[in-house]
């Protein structure tokens, strides 16, 4: 069992674990020095850390991205949760970036922040120049890599000091130094400038971690006089797009009239033949009846010609045997007649000459006439006679 000693050799009271001092004190253990000695350190280390900020411990917004780097092993973890962030202080740091969209305007005259420089002036490729004031640029870090950002720019809000500023005008100046003064003025010509100018930006700004989202150009500002032409060329364009436009609405009502008619013609022509198909209709259904009719009276024909027909052969057949009857009696008296010869034919000329008149009239010519001549009788009788 152990015991403790005086420094002077006596024995110390049981239950006083320290060692007795001269004048009566007690010396205090070496665990409770070192016990004391650790939490001085650890009082002095907690001073300083108080002191730093560095406590270990960081809260991460919405619109931040937290990178913690490792002094031991050089790793580096970015993180875009927002919440709480641990780390070990002075073996790791958590580095704090603003992710917000940042705006770069280029305005007036003066200098007025890292973010705010004068105006851009550019040189057109006609040689004439123009102003653009109030250009903004819009812009952000890439939060994948903003440990590449924070290696280049450093730090808290350092990325937009120089960047933007670095790169912007002369990028700016060769984009819209490519248009001339008319095509400046043109809002379409105009409007591709600053898209070039932005990938052009962007291209630059990628191995930074940088990004632009947006630039912003206001019209362009030219001499007065130039201005002045711009104005009336502008209202020229506004006239003709008039001009134009009216024209395009006359060819639309051309082509709603075109079909307006189209339409009315073919509704017409619909009727139109609807009235020929029931015309065509009717002259068939005329045609069916009439082609009947004609049925009818050719067959009312044919049977009134059939009756006729068999009427004129009755009749002929009745003349047939009544003529057949005259031609025998004819016959008959031509036999009586052939059989009775000259006599009959004597017979028949006496009888002629009965009916006819004769008057003698002298003649002067031969005192001893032997021919005699009749006229008017229907005949020339000639004989020799004997002195009569």
């Amino acid at each position: 069992m152990a015991r403790t000693i005086d420094v002077d050799g006596g024995p110390v009271p049981e239950g006083f674990g320290g060692f007795k001092l001269k004048g009566g004190g007690t010396k205090p253990p070496l665990m409770v020095m070192v016990a004391g000695i650790l939490f001085c350190m650890i009082l002095l280390i907690g001073g300083l850390m108080a002191l730093t900020g560095n406590l270990g411990v960081k809260t991460l917004g919405a619109a931040q991205v937290g990178v913690k780097v490792s002094y031991w092993g050089g790793d580096r973890d970015v993180t875009t949760t927002p919440g709480l962030k641990f780390y070990i202080p002075f073996l790791q740091e958590f580095f704090v970036l603003d992710k917000r969209t940042q705006d770069f305007r280029m305005e007036g005259q003066q200098h007025r922040g890292d973010n705010h420089v004068p105006e851009l002036t550019v040189r057109a490729s006609d040689g004439s120049n123009f102003k653009i004031n109030d250009l903004q640029i819009q812009y952000e870090i890439i939060p994948g890599v903003a440990d590449m950002v924070l290696d280049d720019s450093g730090e808290g809000d350092s990325f937009k000091e120089n960047w933007i500023k670095a790169h912007a005008r002369s990028v700016l100046r060769d984009e819209f130094g490519r248009l001339t003064a008319v095509e400046a003025a043109d809002p379409t010509a105009y409007k591709q400038a600053p898209i070039a100018a932005r990938d052009r930006l962007n291209a630059l700004l990628l191995p930074h971690g940088i990004h632009i989202t947006l630039i912003k150009t206001p019209n362009p500002h030219f001499d007065p006089d130039y201005e002045e032409a711009i104005e009336n060329r502008k209202e020229a364009n506004q006239e003709e797009q008039r001009l134009e436009a009216q024209v395009e609405q006359l060819e639309q009502e051309k082509i709603q009239r075109l079909a307006s008619v189209e339409r009315e013609k073919s509704v017409e022509m619909q009727k139109l033949k609807g009235q020929l198909i029931g015309e065509l209709r009717a002259a068939e259904a005329e045609a069916i009846q009439i082609e009947l009719s004609a049925d009818e009276f050719a067959a009312k024909k044919r049977g009134e010609g059939e009756g006729i027909k068999q009427e004129l052969i009755a009749n002929a057949r009745g003349l047939e045997a009544k003529y057949r009857k005259e031609a025998e009696g004819i016959e008959s008296r031509a036999l009586a007649l052939a059989e009775r010869g000259e006599v009959v034919v004597r017979e028949a000329l006496i009888k002629k000459l009965l009916r006819i008149q004769f008057t003698l009239v002298p003649y002067s010519k031969d005192p001893a006439p032997s021919r005699l001549e009749h006229t008017g009788a229907g005949g020339v009788l000639a004989g020799e006679e004997g002195g009569n």
